[in-house]
């Protein structure tokens, strides 16, 4: 697992590169900022390889620390703020941002959109394509990325990460 964490931190920092000019580009419109958790809810789950990357960094709060109430995510603190921010999962790091995908549909490749509701007054539909972030391509690099660790392409729930009391 240690040869494939330096590879998910790249992963995340590719991300978040891709995502700076898509934020900057809507940030006066994004409502998204700390204590802004209506995207955090619980039952998420991430690769194992984003797991360890939480415990490798977060093992005093998964070992003596609480998780957040149920129903919303297991990092969240009082305020609604991550308590893994710097590690946050991908997934994470591209909410409220306007999202687009490509999915089959019976006519063919048909491209999807869907944003945050806190951040709904941003018009989708009439976007350019660049000023949405793509999913698709970095969950494949997630994927190749786990399948290079023991645990292949398992999915953890956040909340598991805790230690049981």
């Amino acid at each position: 697992m240690k040869r494939v964490l330096p590879l998910v931190e790249r992963l995340h920092g590719a991300v978040d590169t891709l995502a700076a000019p898509i934020e900057a580009a809507h940030a006066g419109v994004l409502r998204c900022g700390r204590g802004c958790a209506g995207c955090c809810l619980d039952g998420l789950t991430v690769f194992a390889i984003e797991a360890a990357r939480i415990e490798a960094n977060y093992s005093e709060l998964l070992q003596n620390g609480v998780p957040g109430p149920e129903g919303g995510c297991a990092f969240l603190d009082g305020e609604g703020a991550c308590r893994i921010y710097d590690v946050r999962p991908y997934v994470c790091r591209t909410q409220g941002l306007p999202l687009r995908w490509l999915e089959d549909d019976p006519e063919g490749i048909v491209e999807v959109r869907d944003i945050c509701p806190e951040n709904a007054e941003l018009p989708l539909e009439e976007l350019p394509a660049e000023a949405c972030f793509l999913l698709g391509p970095v969950e494949e690099k997630l994927r190749a990325i786990a399948a290079l660790a023991p645990e292949g392409d398992v999915r953890v729930p956040l909340r598991s990460l805790f230690v049981a009391r």
